[in-house]
């Protein structure tokens, strides 16, 4: 526990340190993302021992004199090391990134601040994930909030990101009203704010349960990205530096599930409308995620969509861990658990792969418009290897990472679609039919994504110039792709030891945990095992290719391709053409709006089309929920007139209310 604790205040003398006014621009970078990794090594490895050691773990309670009471309480679980190891893990490969990454700003914007918010951002999650009173959580929770704030407003000169950053802070301050509401109704029946004395909420009835369920889901819901309260999220991560929408998108957003998984513990056995409501949000997350990121032409812009899809494949294994729970059902509830805890680390894993890489993409061609790339496999391989290893895991494919995690939310939704019980059975049903589309929708978006940039002729000059990025960027990558290939060789050994996490997190019998695991690790035992063979194979052709290349001479020419000998970039798919014919497949939803230019006269001099995808959500629903209340409020603004006697009468007024009402 104590390297644990040692590493938040590590983090922030570190970011502190980053203020000094160093001579040199580059001990500023030098000294925030040395700090930051110092840190988080020291952290992953007290998370470990945590780990490995099993148990509810140990705590430490400081007394703080605050109005509210309580104390400076914090304490460890499996469920709290597990998440602790993701957060330091990820911003240490995001803060060696980041110090290459920044140096691009060097003299024309201080990177110091920048760290300070990174660091504090890392310190802030582990002290959501350790926290055990509600003051504190809330603190940390808004810590974390203001902290990424700043970090996307990074640039700020921009319009975009000033409007992505507004966007940003009004949604998770929408999001921490629900907290605070919650917090406030679970210390309703003991007057209390430790996490502690919560555990006999789960007594109170069952509305009253319902409506914390329903506070927790939008509250955490917001912060994870859950459609329809995601629309912060594609408007953030584009705007942000890459390895800060990396660690975002990785580990930050995550804190959702952690803080909805955390009061699910509190509220005992779950009713049934519960996982109904978690599969149903899921689905809607996932499906249209995918969709409105297969519509996408920028890189960033698509990658953020689809941790909207993953956050809801996620979702979807909690709603069926809940489901399973309520059904008596543990070791359905014991899989759909691991599939859903498994799937927040290897998110974070392939994720962050993916945004690291659209930053090099950036670094090198000055763009991330996917219709103005191609081609940047030859000038880029390290990139371009670590993007396809990244593509091919969220893609769930064997046997890499993605695939083990969303194997066990099929294996547990099978088992529960083959169930006699119609609670389990249908949303079984329906869970394996929308994981099969978004894993379909997503490997089209991605041999998009993969396709336009890397491969094929340059489309523009900037990328005819790209260029590999620095080694500090390459190993970052090479780390996490290293991490999504082992992660998924390494499944059936990672699902045996899911037991303390699940059991610190959902009240399942030891055995009925041990049997789902069971299930789980022997069914990935061959696919694994398969998976390790034809990587094997692979290497041994490859280098038998090799042995017998050796000392020939090799060239390479262009192949015939039906009288063209070198294709112009005009005549290669666009990423809209490439997607088009799926997204029309789902034209009923209106996701994409099209506009034609069309060819005119007998000799027409233009022709064009084109597609925008606004998002339906925040075109149909929130920006007219927002106006409706700028509106209602414009009307009462004559009571702001600037007289201060009338505000003080205001004051008066209202504590004479407050008084009748509590004589009353």
């Amino acid at each position: 526990m104590t390297l644990v604790l040692l590493a938040p205040m590590l983090l922030l003398a570190g970011g502190l340190a980053s203020l000094l006014p160093w001579k040199r621009s580059g001990l500023v970078n030098a000294v925030g993302a040395g700090s930051c990794v110092a840190a988080c090594a020291s952290g992953f490895a007290g998370a470990l021992l945590l780990l490995a050691a099993g148990g509810p773990g140990p705590s430490w309670t400081l007394p703080w004199n605050t109005p509210l009471g309580g104390s400076f309480t914090v304490a460890a679980d499996g469920l709290t090391s597990f998440f602790l190891l993701l957060v330091f893990g990820i911003s240490a490969v995001c803060a060696l990134y980041g110090a290459r990454y920044l140096a691009a700003w060097d003299g024309r914007k201080g990177t110091g601040p920048s760290w300070l918010f990174f660091n504090l951002l890392v310190a802030s999650m582990a002290m959501v994930c350790l926290a055990r009173n509600a003051l504190l959580f809330l603190i940390a929770w808004e810590a974390m909030s203001l902290s990424s704030y700043f970090l996307v407003m990074f640039e700020s000169e921009r319009p975009e990101v000033r409007k992505a950053g507004w966007t940003y802070m009004v949604a998770t301050q929408l999001g921490t009203v629900c907290l605070l509401a919650l917090f406030v109704l679970m210390a309703g029946p003991s007057g209390s704010l430790e996490f502690a004395d919560y555990e006999g909420f789960a007594g109170s009835g069952a509305a009253t349960l319902g409506v914390a369920f329903l506070l927790a889901l939008v509250g955490f819901g917001t912060k994870a990205g859950l459609m329809p309260m995601h629309i912060w999220l594609p408007e953030a991560h584009p705007a942000a530096p890459s390895h800060v929408s990396a660690l975002m998108s990785g580990m930050m957003i995550k804190t959702g599930i952690y803080g909805l998984l955390r009061v699910l513990t509190f509220l005992g056995t779950p009713e049934t409308w519960w996982g109904w409501t978690l599969v149903a949000m899921g689905l809607l997350s996932g499906v249209l995620g995918v969709l409105f990121a297969l519509a996408q032409h920028d890189l960033k812009r698509l990658l953020a969509y689809h941790s909207v899809e993953n956050i809801g494949i996620i979702t979807l294994g909690l709603g069926m861990g809940l489901l399973g729970r309520s059904a008596g059902n543990g070791p359905v509830a014991a899989l759909a658990y691991a599939g859903c805890l498994l799937h927040v680390a290897n998110h974070a894993l392939f994720k962050g792969l993916l945004f690291l890489g659209a930053g090099a993409v950036q670094h090198a061609a000055h763009t991330l418009e996917i219709d103005r790339l191609g081609g940047l496999a030859r000038s880029m391989k390290w990139t371009a290897a670590s993007f396809l290893v990244g593509s091919a895991a969220i893609c769930g494919l064997p046997p890499l990472n993605g695939f083990v995690s969303e194997f066990l939310i099929y294996l547990a939704s099978y088992r529960s679609s083959s169930s006699v019980s119609t609670f389990l059975s249908v949303p079984g049903l329906l869970v394996v039919g929308g994981l099969a589309l978004i894993g379909g929708l997503a490997a089209a978006c991605f041999a998009k994504a993969f396709g336009i940039v890397f491969l094929g002729e340059p489309r523009e000059e900037n990328a005819r110039a790209g260029h590999e990025c620095g080694a500090p960027m390459r190993a970052a990558m090479a780390i996490l792709a290293a991490a999504c290939v082992l992660c998924g060789l390494a499944g059936p050994l990672l699902v045996g030891g899911m037991g303390d996490v699940i059991a610190s997190a959902a009240s399942i019998p030891e055995a009925e945990i041990a049997d789902g695991l069971r299930a789980g690790a022997g069914s990935l035992r061959f696919v694994t095992g398969f998976g390790l063979g034809f990587l094997l194979l692979a290497g041994a052709l490859a280098g038998l290719r090799r042995l017998l290349l050796a000392g020939r001479r090799v060239e390479v020419g262009g192949t015939w391709d039906c009288g063209y000998s070198r294709p112009t970039p005009r005549m290669q798919y666009t990423a809209s053409s490439f997607a088009q014919p799926i997204v029309r497949m789902f034209r009923f939803l209106r996701i994409s709006r099209r506009e034609f230019t069309r060819p005119a006269g007998l000799l027409p001099s233009e022709a064009g089309f084109a597609t925008h995808t606004p998002d339906v959500f925040k075109e149909n629903f929130w920006r007219p929920a927002f106006s409706g209340v700028g509106s209602l409020l414009s009307r009462v603004r004559g009571i702001q007139h600037g007289r201060i006697q009338v505000y003080v009468l205001y004051v008066a007024l209202t504590l004479l209310a407050l008084l009748l009402w509590r004589l009353g």
